[in-house]
């Protein structure tokens, strides 16, 4: 390996293509350069060697004795490397990696991911569950969905749902709320790390500043969804966190009109071309979970 960085990926490639089609011209044509350029890098090579790769004939290039051991290596070489690449592309055709928030990836897309291997027999799904931000251009994530008010630069940011709040509980908590007064009185959970969700619903209620009952306060949304359904206290919910304890039963919802928080769910990808077919086929289904509730 330390005598192959002694030399230009780029000449190795112009001597092994001028060898294996015996023209410069030919080779400048299969690089999609100039002849020009063909015949510095292979003088570039020969000059580092100390030694000619090539006799100029007018029957065009003959490999000499060196050239043809050498010929015979690159040859060997850039089959294996082209092998490799082929193989590698070939799974990242078929390989999806998704980032997402780790409570939108426990709460709401595990479950429905069988439904998606159905649909897509032929994509392998490796979820990253965190909220950073993503360089898609220097890391190999395809697709993610995030909650802001969006769009974002350098990126591509496709609109999927606004965000909407609504107090959730379990059955046997909601039979002590009749009103919104009542929250003073009964334990209300807090997420340490959204505490700005209660001011948003409270405020659309005409009761900004109303003291709440003292419960359980989570730095995690997932834990405080699993301290409401386990009669904990009341929490703020949303669509994708909430929805389908809401639907069997273990969670009810006694201010069921939802309040949106001016934020929405993005599928955001690279904006450098038309995503891939993988990332079409990912936002579609997406959708449709997300329509169908």
């Amino acid at each position: 390996m330390d005598s192959l960085l002694r030399y230009q990926l780029s000449a190795l490639r112009a001597v092994e293509a001028a060898g294996r089609l015996g023209s410069m011209a030919r080779a400048a044509e299969e690089l999609g350069v100039t002849v020009g350029a063909v015949s510095q890098q292979v003088l570039k090579a020969e000059q580092r060697l100390g030694r000619p790769i090539f006799s100029r004939t007018h029957r065009g290039l003959e490999p000499t004795m060196l050239g043809q051991q050498l010929l015979a290596g690159l040859s060997r070489g850039f089959s294996e490397i082209a092998q490799a690449l082929a193989v590698a592309e070939a799974r990242g055709e078929h390989v999806l990696t998704v980032t997402v928030a780790p409570v939108f990836a426990s709460k709401w897309l595990v479950p429905r991911l069988h439904r998606f291997h159905e649909a897509h027999p032929d994509l392998q799904l490796r979820i990253d569950a965190s909220v950073g931000l993503v360089d898609f251009t220097a890391s190999d994530v395809d697709v993610g969905v995030r909650v802001g008010a969006g769009p974002w630069p350098n990126v591509q940011a496709d609109y999927l749902l606004d965000q909407a709040l609504f107090p959730v509980c379990s059955p046997a908590l909601a039979g002590a709320i009749h009103g919104v007064d009542d929250l003073s009185h009964v334990p209300v959970i807090q997420d340490y790390g959204s505490p700005q969700n209660w001011e948003i619903w409270l405020a659309a209620q005409g009761r900004a500043g109303l003291p709440l009952g003292t419960g359980p306060t989570f730095s995690d949304a997932a834990l405080c969804l699993d301290a409401a359904i386990a009669g904990q206290g009341l929490m703020i919910g949303w669509q994708t966190l909430a929805q389908d304890a809401l639907r069997d039963g273990r969670l009810v919802s006694p201010f069921p009109a939802p309040v949106p928080t001016g934020l929405s769910y993005w599928l955001v990808s690279s904006a450098r071309g038309r995503p891939p077919a993988k990332v079409r086929a990912f936002g579609a289904w997406l959708r449709r979970e997300l329509e169908c509730g």
